[in-house]
């Protein structure tokens, strides 16, 4: 009877077998070949901001800012990138490349962005979702400039074509040939947002950016097209269509930013990866004292003795006390008052000591770290001073602001600096230094973690604030004036350094730390005499030495990688004698 019952089971499974698709073993429902628009759009754009940020190399988040916040001396490091010695062998670069670039997957689950968002427009064109195609272009539009200013030639018209050329070594193509066809693609892009497509598949939430808003994407790319014409206004006459677009549809608001959203959840982890530093193993971002000393009003060039009231919304201060010899803090490369770092290019005595639960770490703002309630309330004489922080004591919930109304602004008055459009007396730089408080004041509520944080905007602080900075604006000569806008903007986009490498070898400004300039080189104490207030914490040290030994790097050396696996790539460059096109 039991064989019986085999026999039978035997012809049921043969008779079934016979039945078309059953059985069909070489097809995974949960692991389809083609990935849906939606599914594609949303892996994009996280995989352009990571590509963009900090890093994160706990899940495999290597963006750019990680070496770029070093060279514009918000950020400083151990790493090769202090004394400006990145190297085409570096990790952070050779990552960020790949989760560009790569069609693979770096092993975290990011793949290539460019690879990735081809397909997408293809798809989106053959299916006739023509709202995907144009936000698909205006990211890779984006996406491409950045790679250009970074690195000055990039793959581009080879690059990610391999389904049609089976050619996988793309040459390099000249950043000046890039730049106009990235114009085109925007124009591209717009079409295909004013288009009316016969497929009804449209974005929605799978749009981290504008949950799918057309008018908002409308606005974006109007946005990029403007600040690709003013990065080049040095070399071609962009008047006509900088005044063009101005008089168009630009990011006017704060809710109309490019900003990629991050939460607050561990597990799937969605957090800013620059949070990293609240719950790693070693602590590796050090807050620039440069960056520091001139939002305390230290530095004698430029806002000396105007006092930023974004310093705690910006740094968080792990020690609570002004006293030296207090329990748990070591001997520093540099402190002041409950502020602790180390300097840019520093060989000195303290520069390698870890000062992990005593060093100053990134504040609510730029990452989703925590608001800083105890600036200025410290304890002359505590003995227990150490409040140091970890993942539970934030959020790490901050937007990456990667193009934002206030950039916009500060786009604006540059250009009536250098008479590209009418002036109008500084009334856009107040309005863009405005909106830059007002950004703090969004973040700071997106990111909260029940801290009772006060509002920036419309504040007292804040008003004399921008009072000082006007009347300092309106006594300054064209040079001074173009400072001014710089480094406010420099300041505003603390977070994010793509932007800020490209604003200053443009412009040369804002002025970033020399420790060749005899002015700007510390010795003998805590802190810098005309970087720190040496009435706070000074006490003799053994000399802090700082040396510098090379030029600044004009465009990022190549990732190793790719010349090493691309027969087409040109040999390594000399970064500091490698501009991009529009850097004269």
């Amino acid at each position: 009877m039991k064989r019986i019952s085999i026999i039978l089971l035997g012809g049921l499974l043969m008779a079934a077998g016979c039945k078309k698709g059953f059985l069909d073993i070489n097809k995974d429902p949960n692991n389809p070949s083609t990935a849906t628009l939606s599914q594609m759009l949303t892996a994009n754009e996280q995989g352009l901001a990571y590509a963009m940020g900090f890093s994160n190399q706990g899940r495999g988040a290597v963006g750019f800012t990680e070496v770029l916040s070093v060279y514009m001396h918000q950020v400083t490091v151990r790493e090769s990138q202090d004394q400006y010695n990145a190297q085409g062998d570096q990790f952070d670069i050779n990552n960020a490349w790949t989760q560009f670039y790569s069609a693979q997957s770096n092993g975290f689950g990011y793949s290539g962005f460019l690879e990735n968002t081809n397909v997408m427009i293809r798809q989106a064109e053959a299916e006739d979702n023509l709202i995907f195609a144009g936000v698909g272009r205006i990211l890779k539009a984006y996406g491409l400039s950045q790679m250009v200013d970074i690195f000055a030639d990039v793959p581009y018209t080879e690059a990610n074509q391999f389904y049609l050329t089976k050619n996988g070594y793309p040459k390099f193509d000249k950043g000046q040939d890039i730049y106009p066809e990235l114009l085109k693609m925007l124009d591209t892009a717009l079409n295909n947002l004013s288009a009316t497509a016969t497929n009804s598949l449209v974005p929605d939430l799978d749009d981290l950016f504008y949950g799918g808003d057309v008018k908002k994407w409308t606005r974006l790319a109007k946005s990029i097209k403007l600040k690709l014409l003013v990065q080049q206004r040095l070399i071609k006459d962009v008047s006509a269509d900088v005044n063009t677009l101005f008089n168009g549809d630009l990011i006017s608001k704060l809710d109309e930013s490019f900003m990629m959203p991050y939460g607050p959840s561990n597990s799937p982890d969605d957090r800013n990866p620059g949070f990293n530093d609240y719950y790693a193993t070693q602590r590796s971002h050090y807050v620039s004292p440069w960056f520091y000393s001139i939002l305390k009003g230290y530095n004698p060039r430029l806002f000396t003795g105007i006092e930023d009231p974004r310093i705690p919304y910006y740094f968080y201060n792990q020690i609570k006390t002004t006293d030296t010899t207090a329990a748990g803090i070591g001997n520093t490369d540099y402190r002041d008052s409950a502020f602790v770092s180390i300097l840019f290019g520093s060989v000195g005595p303290n520069r390698d000591r870890s000062n992990d639960n005593s060093i100053t770490v990134f504040g609510i703002y730029p990452v989703g770290g925590r608001y800083d309630d105890n600036y200025k309330n410290y304890d002359k004489t505590a003995q227990t001073n150490i409040r140091g922080v970890s993942s539970s004591s934030a959020t790490g919930a901050a937007p990456l602001r990667l193009l934002t109304y206030a950039d916009i602004l500060f786009l604006k008055a540059e250009c009536m600096n250098v008479g590209l459009i009418p002036d109008d007396g500084g009334a856009t730089l107040k309005k863009a230094i405005e909106e830059s408080f007002k950004q703090v004041d969004y973040v700071a509520g997106k990111a909260n973690k029940g801290q009772n944080i006060p509002k920036l905007e419309g504040s007292a602080a804040v008003t004399n604030y921008i009072n000082q900075i006007m009347g300092a604006y309106s006594a300054a000569n064209t040079a001074k004036k173009l400072e001014i806008i710089m480094t406010q903007k420099w300041i505003q986009s603390y977070g994010f350094s793509c932007d800020q490498y490209t604003d200053y070898r443009r412009t040369g400004y804002p002025i970033l730390f020399d420790p060749n300039d005899p002015s700007q080189a510390p010795s003998g104490r805590y802190q810098p005499p005309l970087l720190g207030d040496p009435t706070l914490g000074g006490k003799d040290q053994p000399s802090v030495r700082v040396v510098l030994g090379r030029r600044y790097p004009l465009s990022l050396p190549w990732p190793a990688d790719e010349l090493n696996v691309n027969r087409n790539a040109p040999a390594q460059k000399q970064p500091d004698s490698y501009p991009v096109f529009w850097d004269k």
